[in-house]
């Protein structure tokens, strides 16, 4: 198993760099990877920040690479369930990982965070 950071991820998304995106692309294609859940908020955060890439993009291009049969993650479901909250909502990914634990795990989540105490209380059809 390898470990990818934050820019070996953004190169393979992005494609901005031909030589970095195609030592990416090998890595993952063929190799078994994993990647830890705070360098997927990273890539998130640079996406959003740096690239100014819309939530949905974002969503759509993370769930594509974690869901590679040779990339695995901590918590898989509770990662991809924040994804997906990430483009439902104008809450941060931190806090939709939050709100992703309390819909999958009944967990208690406590805050003072006006945003997500409303999402707390929130249905959602996943």
């Amino acid at each position: 198993m390898e470990i990818v950071d934050a820019n070996y991820i953004l190169r393979y998304l992005l494609k901005d760099n031909v030589q970095q995106y195609q030592k990416a692309s090998k890595i993952f294609e063929t190799q078994l990877i994993f990647i830890p859940g705070e360098i997927i908020a990273e890539v998130i955060y640079v996406l959003q920040k740096v690239y100014q890439i819309p939530n949905e993009i974002i969503f759509s291009a993370l769930t594509w690479l974690i869901e590679y049969p040779n990339v695995s993650t901590h918590e898989k479901p509770t990662i991809s369930l924040s994804l997906k909250l990430l483009s439902l909502n104008n809450l941060d990914y931190a806090d939709n990982l939050l709100l992703a634990y309390n819909i999958i795990n009944g967990a208690k989540v406590h805050t003072f965070d006006k945003k997500l105490l409303n999402a707390l209380k929130q249905k959602y059809e996943l």
